[in-house]
């Protein structure tokens, strides 16, 4: 349910036409949103076949043109192609006079704010980023997913109720982000969205390894709790061996993942490196059994380590140390999903995530 405060009518913005740049997994969402709402997609750019297909599927009937062609055309032009393209767009659309003045201009990058926009300001544009905190798909679940998410929103201040009500009416909870701070807004959700997709890959892979006929059943339940858990209760959701200390248990790990994963082994010695820190800052992980775990994760960055401890059994990775006897079931794991058109708050595409 949307809780975001409703903007007075006066601030909605009129029926727009709407263009896209850019028809990645992004851009013909968020347009197919607009539609609903009320707003009337009039034109699309896309260079891929894959691009044309998402625009087809999301925008049956709206023409492909030139991007010149849809700023031509459209009162409001989503920009969502990848963040490294942005502000060469921009400078060259408002270079060739296909920016008109008024004309509301949107991009969905989560890195940057309003200012990438400047040159099509100067123009005459109304600049507005828009950056939807979610994954994208590319297929119609994506504009179900907008209902509730959350957007990164920077504008200028006289823009700001018009930007917050074109979030609204995509079904959207806008979210202020100062432009000054979007790249660490960006950063966050990176760090939370796309790294839970390579960690959750990376773990399915060890467990068909492992003989796991179905990981992703196996891995459901506990990740949905271990993502509840640290929405809810932080860095004291912490568990597994690392938190409790188990030095010789994460040695066997090591163990385990030079012989059968080694791609894996910097991931998770760096993890472990952050959640020692974090469960040690808040008093999880006891400082007497800090230093050997540390030293184990030192020794397996160089590859010195990798002897199981006197009370291991083997290769099984069970070890005398510690008491625990099983997995921890409150032990947890992380647009923008991409291809080659729009931002994500996860990749080229989309944040990605998610975040894109």
């Amino acid at each position: 349910m949307n809780t975001a405060p409703q903007p007075d009518p006066k601030d909605r913005p009129a029926r727009l036409t709407v263009g896209v740049v850019g028809a990645g997994r992004v851009g013909p969402a968020l347009a197919a949103s607009l539609q609903l709402a009320g707003h009337r997609p009039v034109a699309v750019s896309g260079v891929s076949d894959a691009s044309r297909r998402r625009a087809a599927a999301l925008l049956p009937d709206v023409p492909l043109m030139t991007p010149a062609e849809v700023l031509g055309r459209a009162e409001l032009v989503l920009l969502t192609v990848p963040d490294d393209a942005l502000p060469g767009l921009v400078a060259g659309l408002a270079e060739t006079g296909a920016v008109r003045p008024g004309q509301l201009l949107v991009h969905t990058s989560g890195r940057y704010g309003a200012r990438v926009l400047d040159p099509a300001l100067r123009a005459g544009a109304l600049p507005l980023a828009l950056h939807p905190a979610m994954t994208f798909t590319g297929t119609p679940v994506d504009v179900q997913r907008l209902a509730g998410c959350s957007f990164g929103v920077t504008a200028p201040e006289e823009l700001r109720l018009a930007a917050e009500a074109l979030v609204i009416e995509m079904g959207g909870e806008p979210e202020w982000i100062a432009e000054d701070k979007r790249p660490l807004y960006h950063a966050a959700l990176a760090l939370g969205s796309n790294h839970l997709i390579t960690l959750v890959a990376q773990s399915m892979e060890l467990l068909r390894t492992a003989g796991v006929a179905a990981p992703d059943r196996m891995l459901g339940p506990l990740l949905g709790a271990s993502l509840d858990n640290a929405l809810r209760s932080g860095d004291a959701a912490l568990t597994g061996p690392v938190a409790r200390g188990d030095a010789g248990t994460v040695a066997a790990h090591i163990v385990q993942l030079r012989a059968h994963a080694p791609q894996a082994v910097a991931g998770y010695l760096a993890m472990a490196r952050a959640t020692a820190d974090r469960a040690l800052d808040h008093g999880l992980l006891k400082a007497e059994l800090a230093e050997d775990l540390l030293g184990v994760l030192a020794d397996g960055a160089t590859g010195a380590s990798g002897a199981p401890g006197p009370g291991d059994t083997g290769p099984s990775g069970d070890t005398g140390k510690g008491t625990s006897t099983g997995t921890d079931k409150g032990s947890g794991t992380d647009a923008r999903p991409g291809t080659d058109e729009d931002p994500g708050p996860e990749g080229p595409e989309g944040t990605d995530g998610g975040a894109r």
